[in-house]
């Protein structure tokens, strides 16, 4: 990975309200243990990271947004490839933040990713 790989988030359809994602799309829960999964955009396109989330994992995703290395590192998040789930998978971490922090930080990754657009949508 470098600052500018895609990192592939998967959209679930209860994130979206009135046809716009919301920030939950990029704020981990409780029992993500403060990591943000994605896919790493040079290992697996868009369409592939979708495909294996829906088919193989059987998760509901209606399509993939991304926000990148750099924007991460830029809000002081750590980016660490995580293969065990699987080859691809990465995390995003949010581990010592405050509830607010993860708020604030999630709210600027989904408005960055919004503003790239639908990565793949089926």
């Amino acid at each position: 990975m470098n600052a500018g790989t895609k990192l592939h988030r998967q959209v679930h359809p209860s994130w979206v309200q009135e046809g716009r994602v919301t920030s939950l799309a990029f704020k981990p829960t409780p029992k993500d243990g403060d990591c943000l999964s994605v896919y790493d955009g040079d290992q697996i396109d868009a369409e592939a990271a979708w495909q294996h989330y829906v088919e193989t994992l059987s998760l509901e995703s209606i399509g993939v947004l991304a926000v990148t290395v750099s924007e991460c590192e830029a809000l002081e998040l750590t980016v660490t490839p995580d293969p065990d789930p699987f080859p691809e998978h990465v995390c995003i971490d949010f581990c010592g933040l405050t509830k607010g922090q993860i708020e604030k930080k999630a709210k600027i990754l989904n408005s960055k990713a919004h503003s790239r657009g639908w990565q793949y949508s089926p």
